[in-house]
């Protein structure tokens, strides 16, 4: 069967969609934001563009008896010069809950990224379509997660049978900030990547404001996480500001606050967690920038900033760490709601020799399973900052 023979086409709305804050009209069709048109009109370059519009943790949820499932869409895949190709990101179907199988579209634009020359260039390609079949004609609940690498135009739905929007969750809904790590670096699939790993497991519904490289205390993050509707809210902190080296200790320590002065104003009471950065040796006792390097024929990165800078107020994870327990604290002496949570907890020391990271960044795809597991244990579980009781 194909596409064209489908009975129903079905435009694609935002009431379609969960995990976005926000939905532009294009000319074929939609494309998922996660973050509002206010913040991403503050945004200060391409890669923070990018990273938004890439939809981690982004899903079509529908109910239907459908037992064909097609998505049209016109995705962008990313290449890095001097690097090998990426493979094409990764459509998952969930059926009532369970993974059930896995796709590609091949097809749709490319943009190429200079790393060292900091520079990109988009060139336009045609729709594809994913295709999930032999799905039990009865009626159900089916999640589409689109690909957490790859920005994504939505242009129609075609199926056998009517599709209508699912009915919104009633259970809890997690809002979370962090850096490429919480985006999915390295995840091979969308269900894959740490937070919807750790939602899954504590069975809460996720929006993910992961941002690859973006991670920055940036106002026009804050107040889309002021502004966004949240059951518990958690921001992960340190990696990108060590790494790119944006600002010392000075500046640091007030921006932190602020950052959690602005989402305070939309959530008073909400649980909110502050966590530190995961082990990552190139960076504990030597600051940023880190740097692309392709010597060895793959990408790794390279700390390089001097550690004897470290007095004079230049960062590293060990300084960001204990800086965020002192904020967490002092500002918990007031706000009740307020947790910290170290994140060597989730990937330490211990961890490093099994799990190694692969690029010397991120986590592999096993990593993503384990930091996810224990952070549904110890936010979410008994005594959690997340915990019902």
């Amino acid at each position: 069967m194909t596409t064209d023979r489908l009975p129903f086409a079905t435009p694609i709305t935002a009431d379609f969609l969960r995990g976005a804050l926000d939905v532009e009209r294009t000319e074929l069709g939609i494309l998922p934001h996660r973050l509002p048109a206010n913040a991403r009109a503050q945004l200060p370059d391409g890669q923070v563009a990018m990273a938004e519009s890439l939809p981690s943790g982004v899903r079509l949820v529908l109910r239907t008896s459908s037992t064909v499932i097609e998505l049209e869409t016109r995705p962008t895949k990313v290449v890095y010069e001097g690097a090998p190709a990426r493979p094409d990101g990764i459509y998952e179907l969930l059926v009532d809950g369970e993974p059930t199988a896995q796709g590609v579209v091949p097809q749709g634009s490319t943009m190429t990224i200079d790393l060292q020359a900091g520079s990109a260039r988009t060139t336009e390609g045609p729709t594809g379509t994913v295709r999930f079949d032999r799905l039990p004609a009865t009626d159900k609940i089916v999640e589409v997660w689109l690909p957490h690498n790859e920005t994504t135009e939505l242009v129609a739905l075609h199926t056998d049978a009517t599709v209508e929007p699912a009915p919104r969750p009633t259970g809890r809904t997690w809002l979370h900030h962090g850096s490429s790590i919480s985006h999915g670096s390295n995840a091979t699939h969308p269900t894959g990547t740490w937070p919807a790993v750790a939602a899954a497991r504590a069975g809460v519904e996720l929006v993910n404001l992961g941002l690859g490289g973006s991670a920055l205390l940036d106002p026009f993050t804050a107040r889309a996480m002021r502004d966004a509707p949240a059951d518990v809210i958690s921001v992960k902190i340190g990696i990108n500001i060590v790494n790119t080296d944006l600002m010392r200790l000075r500046a640091f320590v007030p921006a932190v606050h602020g950052f959690l002065d602005t989402i305070r104003e939309g959530h008073p009471d909400t649980p909110l967690l502050v966590v530190s950065a995961i082990g990552c040796p190139i960076h504990e006792g030597t600051p940023g920038p880190c740097a692309p390097d392709f010597s060895d024929g793959t990408l790794r990165f390279v700390a390089t900033g001097d550690p004897d800078e470290v007095p004079a107020g230049k960062l590293t994870l060990r300084v960001v760490r204990d800086q965020l327990e002192r904020i967490v604290a002092h500002r918990a002496t007031t706000d009740p709601a307020l947790r910290h949570l170290d994140g060597t907890d989730l990937y330490g020391d211990a961890d490093a020799s099994k799990f190694p990271l692969p690029d010397a960044l991120h986590p592999d795809a096993a990593t993503h399973v384990l930091i996810g597991e224990r952070f549904a244990n110890v936010a979410f579980g008994d005594g959690g900052a997340f915990d019902h009781g």
